[in-house]
């Protein structure tokens, strides 16, 4: 366990740990998660110690706990919690003008395809042709994230272009190709292709592959489509992790009326 951790790292942890013995005089496999809590909270609430000091004072008696084999002891101690920044997002606008941009019909066609499923990177680059669906307008996602497999989307008009690309790029294999035949384009050439893209336009935002994810979320929202449905969408497995977009999408506030009267509004008692 110590040998897969930096030198800078453990120097860290030790700081850290020597703190906190030195605060209660005692090894810190002898101190109770109680007295622990206690001290965190009186130091980043009453002494004002930074956030950065309470993490690694936590991560650091994790590891010391792992290496007594104390794990009930390391579960318990305090969550760090992490910084809730919203992602970027495109316009739709800005997604049409991303999407024409590349010269190339391949690099087009892939944008496209990855904001209209909303797809993953690893996703979207290991396609096979095989798992394209046009007839049932869908696209089955073999083992993404959380080793699920889900089917998505497939956009109907890239459905009818569907053969025209594979016609003019001729993949063998996946969708998206790299330069040797039958293997999947990497994912620095994926992130290439949307950076240059991105120079093509005069779109000033920081926005990468996973932008065109979150914009596939966000526009579904603003086009009515409830949450639940665009969790199974997006692959996601807690519901929590969806309502991020509600939080960026621009939805107009619908006037609060009374069910009741909807009962009656075909004349019927």
């Amino acid at each position: 366990m110590v040998k897969q951790l930096s030198k800078g790292l453990l120097t860290n942890y030790g700081r850290s740990l020597a703190y906190v013995a030195l605060h209660f005089n005692r090894l810190p496999h002898h101190i109770s998660i109680d007295e622990l809590n206690a001290y965190f909270y009186r130091s980043t609430e009453v002494e004002g110690k930074s956030i950065s000091y309470f993490k690694h004072a936590v991560f650091a008696l994790r590891f010391w706990f792992r290496i007594f084999g104390m794990e009930d002891a390391a579960i318990k101690l305090p969550s760090i919690k992490k910084n809730q920044t919203l992602p970027v997002v495109l316009s739709k606008q800005e997604c049409k003008q991303l999407f024409k941009a590349p010269p190339s019909f391949k690099h087009r066609y892939l944008l496209a395809f990855a904001y209209a499923a909303g797809l993953r990177m690893n996703e979207l680059r290991l396609i096979k042709i095989s798992d394209v669906d046009v007839n049932r307008k869908c696209i089955h996602i073999r083992q993404g994230k959380g080793k699920k497999d889900r089917y998505v989307v497939l956009s109907k008009l890239l459905a009818d272009r569907l053969g025209m690309y594979l016609a003019e790029v001729n993949p063998q294999v996946y969708l998206f190709e790299g330069l040797t035949p039958g293997q999947p384009m990497g994912e620095r050439s994926i992130q290439y292709v949307i950076n240059e893209a991105l120079k093509r336009t005069d779109i000033k935002k920081s926005a990468s592959m996973h932008t065109l994810r979150h914009s596939f979320a966000t526009h579904l929202l603003e086009d009515g489509v409830d949450l639940h449905s665009i969790q199974q969408a997006l692959g996601h497995a807690d519901l929590r992790t969806t309502m991020m977009y509600l939080h960026i999408a621009q939805i107009k506030a619908k006037a609060v009326h009374s069910p009741f009267d909807t009962l009656y509004s075909h004349g019927k008692a």
